[in-house]
């Protein structure tokens, strides 16, 4: 017995979407299910490898798509492209979200009264808007995500528990923004958390970034940490 693996096809719309779902089949019945968002690129073996290890730590993750089946970018401005037009229509991106969170809901091996989401940079900002949306599930893990908030969930509830995971030397979310967040956390009445890595730039997590220029670089200290800390966080958040 060991972790397996399938593809689940889904689809918003004319667009078709492919999710990447991940499970231990020595675990009997239902368990836990965490959704994961891509970075900006797209669903790739990062976020697949994500899912492969919250199964192993006895939940089903699912590696949600948001661009479409296949669908990558190779490059900052491939990546910028297929960003963009989610940033700029954030009621499109929270109901693709939604989407990806019902179809973890629905599938046999996941107690569906037990969800989380958790989303690396791009993702990060999914996660945040999925709960600002006031969507009820247990719990939102955000790695080194963008904190602006939408503009069309102003006075929601946020029901989820929220864990920021903020590197930060970030130059794409400055300490205000840190702040605005907070502030806007609590006015939500969100039960939340941040925490702040120090010496760590955007995209800690990733062994792959390499970008001081860009403000991305990977942080070997902050990647263990914020993965021991998202860890305690589904433990409490599904107790």
């Amino acid at each position: 017995m060991a972790v397996q693996t399938k593809t689940i096809d889904y689809a918003d719309g004319d667009t078709a979407l492919e999710g990447y779902f991940a499970w231990d089949n020595a675990v009997s019945g239902p368990r836990p299910g965490v959704l994961i968002v891509h970075a900006w690129a797209g669903r790739s073996p990062f976020e697949e490898e994500a899912a492969r290890k919250l199964a192993g730590l006895g939940y089903a993750g699912l590696a949600m798509d948001v661009y479409g089946k296949g669908v990558l970018g190779s490059d900052p401005e491939e990546n910028t492209k297929l960003m963009t037009p989610f940033l700029e229509n954030r009621p499109m991106l929270q109901n693709r979200l939604k989407l990806g969170l019902q179809v973890l809901r629905d599938d046999a091996d996941v107690d569906a009264n037990k969800i989380a989401a958790t989303g690396y940079c791009f993702g990060g900002l999914c996660v945040l808007d999925l709960a600002r949306t006031g969507e009820d599930f247990q719990g939102a893990a955000s790695f080194h995500g963008l904190f602006n908030k939408p503009g069309n969930t102003d006075g929601n509830a946020i029901k989820a528990k929220v864990l920021a995971l903020h590197g930060w030397d970030d130059p794409m979310v400055p300490p205000a923004d840190v702040v605005a967040l907070a502030e806007e956390l609590t006015s939500s009445g969100a039960d939340w958390q941040i925490h702040g890595y120090g010496n760590t730039l955007h995209a800690f997590t990733n062994p792959e970034a390499n970008a001081p220029d860009m403000g991305a670089m990977y942080q070997a200290d902050a990647d263990r940490r914020s993965w021991q800390a998202m860890e305690n966080f589904l433990a409490e958040v599904f107790a």
